[in-house]
């Protein structure tokens, strides 16, 4: 498999999908959410040298995976900034490292951009453990938020 790393402003056509996936993955049901929101969300993420980010996994030119870095995802803990944010792989290519290259690739990115430590919300910790992560706050039985160091 060829698995590339880009910019999803980078492949405006893949707006519509990318949006589809995260919503229907992390927003279904909420009130005030729509395809078209997150995909208003996703289109401002067009700078490569600024937060917010939106990465795309294209396996063998198809779109496969998405990461996003934003500057708070989490209403709560506006004091923890910023998040990795939205890592979604296509069910089809689960299991082959494109989780694990998306989030190691906005780690550069966000090493890039200065930035030293991030957070995200998860209910699979053990995954993000793997690529460095630790557990920050452990909110939920099934949920905590995780902080990523960025290396210097």
């Amino acid at each position: 498999m060829d698995l590339r790393i880009e910019h999803l402003h980078d492949h405006p056509e893949h707006f519509p999908t990318v949006a589809a996936w995260i919503h229907r993955e992390f927003w279904i049901g909420r009130e005030g959410h729509s395809p078209q929101r997150m995909e208003a969300r996703l289109r401002t993420a067009s700078d490569p040298d600024r937060i917010p980010l939106s990465l795309l996994a294209l396996a063998d030119g198809e779109p496969a995976g998405t990461v996003n870095l934003v500057e708070n995802d989490d209403e709560e803990r506006e004091h923890l900034t910023p998040w990795l944010a939205a890592l979604l792989v296509v069910p089809e290519q689960r299991g082959k490292g494109v989780g694990s290259r998306l989030v190691l690739e906005l780690v550069d990115h966000a090493r890039r951009l200065g930035v030293r430590r991030m957070y995200l919300g998860t209910d699979i910790p053990a995954f993000y453990e793997r690529l460095g992560a630790t557990v920050h706050e452990q909110v939920t039985d099934a949920f905590c938020v995780m902080a990523i160091e960025v290396p210097g």
